[in-house]
């Protein structure tokens, strides 16, 4: 699972006393552990589609935070957050090309597209690109 593998990266960062690698790490557990107490609320458990999602936000994120400090010229520290966001993107699972998203579809017995977008958001969350789940399939 993804959550372990951030877990394991920040004992190593830990270790490694790479502190730029432990602040975003922790951040990333911080989030992931808030979702946790919201879903343990709602009587459901984490799933890694939640932890992609987090990771997916945090990502976008630091792109923003990075943009802001580039306006202003702080150089230095918009390097260390693009440094961070390679370490966000290192967790996150490779999405699904769009031939593979075509194979699925056409696997499908129902090509509807409601049926379509249900069937990837709870078979493929955070494994694909639902954009480019709608666009394969009108293209079809």
């Amino acid at each position: 699972m993804i959550l372990d593998e951030i877990k394991k990266a920040n004992i190593q960062a830990l270790r490694d006393h790479n502190e730029n690698a432990r602040n975003i790490l922790g951040v990333v557990l911080n989030k992931i552990k808030l979702c946790e107490i919201s879903k343990r609320e709602l009587k459901q458990e984490i799933t890694e589609a939640d932890v992609v999602a987090v990771l997916q936000k945090t990502a976008r994120e630091l792109v923003e935070e990075k943009e802001g400090y580039e306006k202003v010229g702080n150089e230095q520290r918009a390097k260390l957050i693009a440094e961070q966001a390679v370490i966000v993107d290192g967790f996150m699972p490779k999405l699904m090309s769009e031939k593979e998203i075509k194979d699925v579809i056409l696997s499908l017995p129902d090509n509807s597209l409601p049926a379509v977008m249900k069937h990837f958001k709870e078979n493929y969350a955070g494994k694909c690109d639902m954009r480019l789940v709608q666009q394969v399939l009108k293209n079809l």
